[in-house]
């Protein structure tokens, strides 16, 4: 049987094990990252093209968190052709409006611009109820 010792140090092992190893975040969070090559970018100075990679790091986290919200359209064609893979072509495409979300950080490294942010999905309903918004005319769809 156990003894007094043993039991407690058994409580305390049950006990440690329903705590979680980090800090996990709310169920309701999405977080997302994006990117930018520094040199990639048109400018006539340094500061100016940090400047282009700062706000396409921002544009591309956005996108992932549309990835994430509302899925990625994905759009396939394949030709055969004597019984040989012809022209095989795959695009993906996401739409949709974030509203709330917020950047946690940005910063620089290396060639690399980078761009975090959150997104509260409770905050971003709440947000859509003050208003709808218009589709960004465009003759295209944009492809990612």
């Amino acid at each position: 049987m156990f003894t007094k010792q043993g039991f407690v140090i058994a409580i305390l092992l049950m006990l440690s094990a329903c705590q979680p190893l980090t800090k996990m975040k709310e169920e309701n969070i999405i977080s997302a990252v994006g990117m930018a090559s520094i040199s990639a970018q048109q400018g006539a100075t340094q500061e100016e093209k940090e400047t282009r990679a700062m706000r396409a790091s921002k544009v591309d986290a956005y996108k992932e968190l549309s990835e994430q919200v509302y899925g990625l359209r994905v759009s396939s064609r394949s030709s055969v052709n004597d019984q040989s893979l012809g022209r095989d072509n795959t695009q993906g495409a996401v739409d949709g409006i974030i509203r709330g979300a917020e950047v946690v950080a940005s910063y620089k490294v290396g060639d690399s611009y980078v761009t975090e942010l959150e997104l509260d999905l409770d905050t971003m309903q709440k947000m859509k109820r003050y208003g709808e918004s218009q589709p960004v005319p465009s003759n295209n769809n944009i492809i990612f």
